[in-house]
């Protein structure tokens, strides 16, 4: 199975990358699924992440997409609260469930994004008020489980009509990286044990993969960016692998 690994994390690195996002739910769900120690899970899942919306973040940059300034109020708690997350240990148990449902909200929220666009032309609520709970709040889970969060960032995002999509697909890019740095931090804490990192070392290989598809992917995103029938298809394929998780840990209960 590990020789599958670098095709199966190619593949969704470019899904995930061309909407604006790095796959880390879908990475941590493949591994567990596939039997890898839990304890490494996270780490892999995060630099995986940050391989991917590095590029992301640069290349959005490059096309002025990126208002970083604007996502301060998200960042404020979300960076922090994602070490502190990432410090906490859970058992391989609590880790599947919440991955499981972290997986089944990402599907969701990614079927249905355009279904929460606000369409009407009042004033928008401030955005700090909103964004500052939900970055803490995705912050710490992003740590917890491996993830970057952006996927539950962009919903509120469009909801609030932050900005348009690219713009959104940008801050998301930034808001992921950052919290997946955080949160590689506060997992690194736990494994202080040399012979628990050294089981890390048979997926190096998904590294490049995860590089060289995230940047195809991103490339597509970026420059030819109508991604709705992608976000669907990347739904589907997280719905999928969200229930077959969630039966795991049904089964193991």
């Amino acid at each position: 199975m590990v020789y599958v690994f670098p095709i199966i994390f190619f593949i969704t690195a470019a899904l995930y990358a061309s909407v604006g996002f790095g796959g880390g739910s879908t990475y941590n769900a493949v591994l567990i699924l596939s039997g890898a120690d839990f304890r490494i899970v996270p780490l892999i899942a995060l630099a995986c992440n940050i391989l991917v919306v590095s590029g992301n973040t640069i290349r959005y940059g490059m096309t002025g997409n990126l208002n970083w300034r604007a996502l301060l109020p998200a960042l404020a708690l979300s960076v922090p609260l994602a070490w502190l997350g990432g410090r906490i240990p859970v058992s391989e148990f609590v880790f599947s469930a919440l991955l499981g449902v972290t997986l089944l909200l990402t599907g969701l929220s990614m079927l249905f994004q355009n279904r929460w666009k606000r369409t009407n032309e009042d004033a928008s609520p401030p955005s700090a008020l909103i964004l500052l709970p939900v970055g803490a709040g995705t912050g710490f889970l992003a740590g917890l489980v491996g993830i970057g969060g952006g996927i539950f960032l962009a919903p509120v995002l469009y909801w609030i009509r932050w900005s348009h999509e690219k713009a959104i697909a940008a801050a998301c890019s930034l808001f992921i990286l950052l919290n997946s740095l955080s949160g590689l931090a506060g997992q690194a804490t736990k494994l202080n044990n040399v012979g628990t990192l050294q089981l890390a070392t048979p997926y190096l290989p998904l590294l490049p993969a995860v590089l060289i598809g995230g940047w195809i992917g991103n490339r597509f995103g970026v420059l030819k960016m109508s991604p709705a029938h992608l976000r669907r298809g990347t739904a589907i394929l997280i719905l999928v692998v969200a229930v077959r998780l969630l039966y795991k840990v049904w089964r193991t209960a």
